[in-house]
Formats: C-alpha cells, structure tokens, sequence
C-alpha cells in the first residue's frame, strides 16, 4: 500500500526499507535489504537516485544494486565495513556508484534533496542488549537519517532507541522502528511521536522476524489518542 504525504508517495517494503518519492521525480530508498529475509524478492525497480544506509545489519549490496539506477549516490554511515560482514564481500567504496560516508550529527545537501543524520544506538544501560550485556546498536556504529523532498522533511531515526535529541527535531514525517528488542518498542516510539508531533507517522521496522513482532494496531490507537496523525503502510 502506498501512503501519499504531501508531495510525497511513501510506500514500507519490508524491516527497514522504505521508499520515498516526490512529485518532482526523486527517489529515495532507505535502508534496502537486506535479502536474507525475502521481501526484496520481487523488488527490482532500479529507479533510485539516492540510497541511505543506516548501519552494517542494513547493509546488502544486492539490494542496494536491486534499487537503485546506474548514477545513484549511495549515502553510508562511515562504520560500515564489508570486512567484518560473512554475508557480503563488496565494501561500499567498492560499489558501482557514487559513493559518500556520513557521520552521525550532521547536515548537508545533495542536489535538490536537504539531508541530516542523528546519532542511532542503543543505551547499554536500556534493555536493548544481547545476552553478554552488550547493546546490540553500540554508539557510533549508525545514523538515523533525515531528508527533505518537495518541500516534506521525512525522518527515519535507525535502529535505535529513543532519545532526548530525538524531540528536538521538526519533521513533517515520522518513521519510527516500533518492534523492540533491537529497537524502542512501540510504546517508547508512540511517547516519541508525540513528543515530536509530527503531521504523520508511519511505524516501520517490526513483524519481519519473530523477535520484532508488535501489534501495530495498538500503536495506531495509542498515538492517534495523543492527537497525532498515523496510517500503517500495511506492505
């Protein structure tokens, strides 16, 4: 199911993958793939100008090569590295693109598109963590990524949990992981939504897999009873 924003078509593909397109012509991919889990099986569409990479566990070379056209720009976070990843071998510099590296915390341009990242990990004293204690998002190792097309400012915050940056922002958009586990749950990114107050919200990033299931019916309850627009793109 497609969502129309504005001058913008949003449509969920599957964990994080999310596309973006304006009225003008753009499009954005977020975080595409990776194909371990199936639902790039059918995508092909090769029509991205702009490809976002939040962090290593969203990195797949074949599903960045599925998405995106011959003159894409590649946008990764600078920690990711092919090497210490069994299931790919081409690094991101080595991709048939342009190729730039981003740091969390930062703002810049890219033809038409304005694009900002924010810091995206999880708490290592939060409940986000593996079986050693160890956060399963170390800070410094992803971005959240923002983008402005047409005129609607869309945030997809990584995986992560949610922080007091976060309600800072002002985005006409919000696209929050709502599976927990690895990220904030749905009620940590409901109390987020409101805080943030958006003029949308559209959950993404749960029910992939069995450890990020979520009833995204109660999310859609609970933030429209804050007074916040929401919709499910139900994929």
């Amino acid at each position: 199911m497609t969502v129309r924003f504005g001058a913008v078509t949003v449509d969920w593909l599957g964990l994080a993958t999310i596309r973006l397109e304006g009225q003008t012509g753009a499009v954005v991919y977020v975080d595409p793939g990776p194909e371990t889990y199936g639902f790039m099986d059918d995508i092909e569409p090769r029509d991205g100008d702009l490809i976002l990479v939040s962090h290593a566990h969203h990195y797949d070379p074949d599903s960045i090569g599925r998405v995106a056209h011959e003159e894409a720009i590649v946008v990764v976070h600078e920690s990711i590295d092919a090497g210490g990843l069994d299931r790919v071998e081409d690094s991101p510099d080595a991709l048939p693109y342009t190729v730039e590296r981003v740091r969390a915390d930062e703002s810049f341009v890219l033809g038409p598109l304005d694009l900002f990242t924010t810091p995206a990990y999880n708490d290592p004293a939060g409940p986000h963590t593996d079986e050693s204690g160890d956060p399963y998002h170390p800070k410094g190792d992803g971005c959240g990524f923002g983008v402005t097309i047409d005129g609607v400012s869309a945030f997809w915050p990584g995986d992560t949990d949610a922080f007091a940056f976060h309600e800072e922002l002002d985005v006409d958009l919000f696209l929050p992981p709502v599976g927990g586990t690895v990220t904030m749950d749905r009620h940590a990114a409901a109390d987020l939504a409101a805080r943030i107050d958006p003029d949308l919200v559209i959950p993404v990033h749960y029910d992939t897999f069995d450890a990020i299931t979520t009833d995204e019916e109660a999310f859609v309850v609970d933030v429209a009873r804050r007074g916040v627009p929401v919709t499910l793109d139900s994929r």
